[in-house]
C-alpha cells in the first residue's frame, strides 16, 4: 500500500500530509478487543497541505468540522472490521470522499419567482387570515 492517497487524476494527498494510528477498539470482539489495538484514527494535516487550494481547504473545514483537532488536522476514525488493516483502508476511503465532495465547489443558487398562482394562493390566505381574526375581534366584543 503506498503512503499518498490519489484522490482524482489533478489531485493527490502526499504521504508526508497522512498519518495515522491504531487504537483500542470498542464493541464486540470479544478478548480480542482488550488485547489488540484494532481501531484506526487517520490523520490529515489540512493547515499544512499543499496538495489543496484554499477553496477546497475551506470547503472542508465546513465539510469536517466536528472532525479536525486542536492543531488543525482532520481525524477519520474506523473500528468497522477487526482488522487494522482493512480498517485503515475504511478510514482512508473515507477521508478520500470527503476530500472529493470539497473539490467540488457548490452550485450557486439562482434566485427563483414565485407563480402567479403561489401569488394568489398567498393573498387568499391572508384575506382569510385576516376575516377571521376581524371575526373573532367582534364576536368577542359582544360577550361582554
Amino acid at each position: 500500500m503506498s503512503d499518498r492517497l490519489v484522490i482524482s487524476a489533478q489531485v493527490t494527498i502526499p504521504g508526508a500530509d497522512l498519518s495515522w494510528t491504531a487504537v483500542r477498539a470498542s464493541g464486540p470482539g470479544g478478548q480480542n478487543v482488550n488485547k489488540v489495538a484494532t481501531k484506526v484514527e487517520l490523520r490529515f494535516d489540512l493547515a499544512g497541505t499543499r496538495a489543496l487550494d484554499e477553496d477546497a481547504k475551506a470547503r472542508l473545514r465546513v465539510l469536517a468540522s466536528g472532525r479536525l483537532d486542536a492543531q488543525g488536522r482532520l481525524v477519520v476514525s474506523s473500528q468497522r472490521t477487526r482488522q487494522r488493516e482493512r480498517n485503515l483502508e475504511d478510514a482512508r476511503a473515507k477521508l478520500r470522499a470527503l476530500i472529493e465532495r470539497a473539490l467540488s465547489p457548490p452550485r450557486p443558487r439562482r434566485p427563483t419567482r414565485p407563480s402567479a398562482s403561489a401569488r394568489e394562493r398567498r393573498l387568499h390566505e391572508k384575506r382569510r387570515h385576516g376575516s377571521r381574526k376581524r371575526e373573532r375581534a367582534t364576536s368577542h366584543g359582544d360577550a361582554e
